[in-house]
């Protein structure tokens, strides 16, 4: 009886070690000499990733409307997705799956691959993703696509070669609970991390942090405050890009 619980603790702790997220990337920081942090039992402020293991590495993730600098009236504009090696229409609890973002708003989530959104004159560019079970966006190739469209009487984008970005967490005033971990979820679109010698910065307020990994970015022990959360996309050399959506802002709240 003895030998088979002990083996039952074994086979346990193996299966915790393994299920067991590595982090990489990791800094503390403080903030500042003079802040109320510096001077307590507070622990410090992390920012930390976790290594690569991508959901659904072969989901396709293909835009059939709107076209390329298609042009509709103002109004209900049709998008029509199809999506393959996911499992789309099987979510049990009934969450977004498919997300959109249009020229670097918050993403709006969406039940089914086909869809109209009410529109305003403008030029637009819709990013469209699929997320895991955690609501984080899939990031290899195929699991993501762009598009620039137009809406009325308007012009399309000046071309671009330059890669961008599309944010996923956080949200616009987003709530995170003292004590639990902020979430940076971030897309490259147009680009290659290593290929085109690219970087991720992030400031939130006076803290900062940059990477050259495409996995989300993990905020632990921030205090409870308001943040103003900026996530730019740069060369690293330093150069920083031209393109209207190489900077993303949010605000958020911890509390």
């Amino acid at each position: 009886m003895k030998k088979i619980f002990l083996l039952t603790c074994i086979v346990g702790l193996i299966l915790s070690c393994s299920n067991k997220k590595e982090k990489i990337n990791e800094e503390v920081q403080g903030i500042g000499e003079d802040s109320l942090q510096s001077n307590s039992n507070l622990p410090k402020v992390s920012f930390f990733q976790y290594a690569d293991s991508s959901a659904f590495p072969d989901a396709i993730l293909e835009l059939y409307t709107p076209l390329g600098n298609q042009i509709f009236k103002p109004g209900k504009v049709p998008f029509e997705f199809n999506i393959k090696n996911y499992p789309f229409a099987s979510s049990e609890n009934q969450e977004f799956r498919l997300f959109n973002i249009l020229n670097g708003s918050d993403p709006v989530g969406f039940y089914s691959p086909i869809f109209q959104r009410d529109l305003a004159q403008g030029s637009y560019r819709v990013v469209a993703y699929l997320v895991d079970e955690e609501g984080l966006a899939l990031k290899n190739f195929g699991n993501y696509v762009d598009r620039d469209f137009q809406v009325g009487d308007s012009r399309p984008f000046p071309y671009s070669a330059e890669p961008y970005l599309a944010l996923n967490y956080p949200r616009t005033d987003q709530v995170f609970e003292l004590g639990k971990e902020v979430i940076i979820d971030f897309l490259v679109i147009g680009g290659d991390m290593e290929l085109d010698a690219l970087q991720v910065l992030i400031e939130v307020n006076d803290f900062s942090y940059s990477t050259r990994e495409m996995t989300p970015i993990r905020i632990e022990n921030l205090p409870a405050g308001t943040y103003q959360v900026k996530v730019r996309l740069n060369r690293t050399d330093g150069k920083e890009l031209e393109g209207p959506f190489s900077s993303v802002s949010k605000s958020i709240i911890v509390r």
